[in-house]
């Protein structure tokens, strides 16, 4: 422990115990100072010099030379040693300590990356659900009955807010809404961050031959099932989960897990994700989906996700795809909420090779993207605001009948999927290349 109780752990003791390099820490009876927060002229966001010297600590037996070992990894979103390498021990039982909030239910701060990336906001929840397993040995590990305080004090905006629905019931709070004001905690978790040194996702050394992580897997049920979206896995079947129903927390709580979303049509269904932003646009993205339509085993749908869509529906869209196309970008994130059978089709990694054919990997969908250079086109070379010449930053042409080569690849992987072939009750139709040209059923 970094700190340890003083007597027996009894009513008033404070506790802090930490995983290496503070990446992961939990408390009880604990406090943090904010009175000076009321005077800072500059708002916070990735500083780390909200706290100084006492401002955090408990009535415990502080072991500062393992604080001061373990305060080895001093970056805003890698660990807590930016605030817990001021926590200092206090004969002062909590009794005493004149606090202006006192936090009964369990307390989860929170170092948020860009939370105006699906990507980036992503590494938080994804890190906050690793961390709900961390503390498995807690009665209140997965409870929605917690409070969150994200560690920064501009107002909370996102597109993606209605993903803390699947970690809590209560209105989130950021430092803006506790200044001047000493808090508390009964129980108080540090989960891990975002951008760990080799942490997860963001900086996960994806080796050779690595795919299908259960904690990935995991993931995607949980966030599905606490955000009572359909899942199809092709075993269940059914249509529960619906947004409709009662949202409550308490019906969150007592919700069934989610079935399967009914059954397939036989159709390969692709949802391709038509970017409406200023680079990395398809150029002639009519003439591929027109090639798309007239492919009779695949039901297609154009998604124009923007910051104004319903991030609930956007999950509901892509947990009922089959193949999710679209350019390198944030968007492609969605692929965590794919069924198991799945595939992505990144039309153009624009150079940037890793990023998600990485995640598709972890998450165990296949993947697939564009190989031959001679048949694709850029509008020009690219003008990244401070680098130059840049792929990312350009739009393109691809060639049509290339572009359905690579995309009846990813239709057969996922006709070839046993999970699929169940969800679809053998009733399979054909592109007519594939011999028969007709639905049929199979045994």
């Amino acid at each position: 422990p970094i700190c340890s109780s003083r007597q027996d752990g009894g009513e008033g003791e404070s506790s802090l115990v930490c995983s290496d390099h503070l990446k992961f820490c939990r408390g009880r009876n604990l406090y943090i100072d904010l009175t000076r927060l009321s005077t800072r002229s500059t708002p916070v966001r990735y500083h780390m010099d909200v706290l100084q010297e006492g401002e955090i600590g408990g009535h415990c037996r502080l072991d500062s030379t393992l604080l001061a070992q373990q305060s080895d990894q001093i970056s805003p979103l890698q660990s807590w040693g930016p605030e817990l390498r001021y926590f200092r021990g206090t004969q002062q039982p909590s009794r005493d300590w004149n606090c202006d909030i006192w936090y009964d239910k369990p307390v989860v701060i929170y170092k948020i990356d860009a939370a105006v990336s699906l990507y980036h906001h992503f590494c938080d929840f994804f890190n906050l659900y690793a961390s709900q397993h961390v503390n498995n040995s807690d009665e209140h590990a997965f409870s929605t009955d917690v409070q969150v305080l994200i560690w920064e004090s501009y107002p909370y905006r996102s597109s993606f807010a209605d993903a803390w629905r699947a970690f809590t019931r209560h209105p989130l709070l950021t430092l803006d809404d506790v200044k001047g004001k000493k808090l508390c905690f009964r129980e108080l978790l540090l989960p891990l961050l975002p951008r760990m040194i080799f942490g997860l996702y963001y900086n996960t050394p994806v080796v050779y031959g690595c795919e299908r992580s259960g904690l990935f897997h995991a993931f995607n049920r949980h966030m599905l099932h606490r955000l009572r979206v359909p899942i199809r896995d092709g075993v269940t079947t059914g249509t529960s989960n619906n947004l409709k129903q009662d949202n409550s927390p308490a019906a969150e709580e007592r919700a069934a897990p989610a079935a399967g979303g009914g059954e397939g049509d036989g159709r390969v269904h692709v949802t391709l994700l038509a970017r409406q932003t200023q680079h990395r646009r398809i150029l002639n993205q009519a003439a591929i989906i027109k090639a798309m339509q007239a492919r009779r085993d695949v039901a297609l749908r154009v998604a124009e996700f923007d910051h104004g869509s319903s991030f609930l529906l956007q999950l509901r869209t892509v947990a009922a795809t089959d193949v999710l196309v679209g350019m390198h970008g944030s968007g492609l994130t969605h692929l965590l909420f794919l069924p198991d059978w799945a595939a992505l089709f990144e039309i153009y990694n624009c150079g940037d090779e890793n990023c998600y054919m990485d995640l598709a990997r972890l998450r165990g969908v296949a993947y697939f993207t564009w190989q031959n250079s001679s048949t694709m086109v850029a509008q020009d070379q690219g003008h990244h605001p401070t680098l130059g010449a840049h792929e990312k930053f350009t739009n393109y042409q691809f060639d049509v009948a290339e572009f359905m080569r690579i995309l009846g690849q990813a239709v057969t992987a996922v006709k070839l999927n046993p999970a699929w072939r169940r969800h679809n009750r053998g009733r399979i139709v054909e592109h007519p290349t594939q011999g028969g040209g007709g639905s049929r059923d199979e045994l």
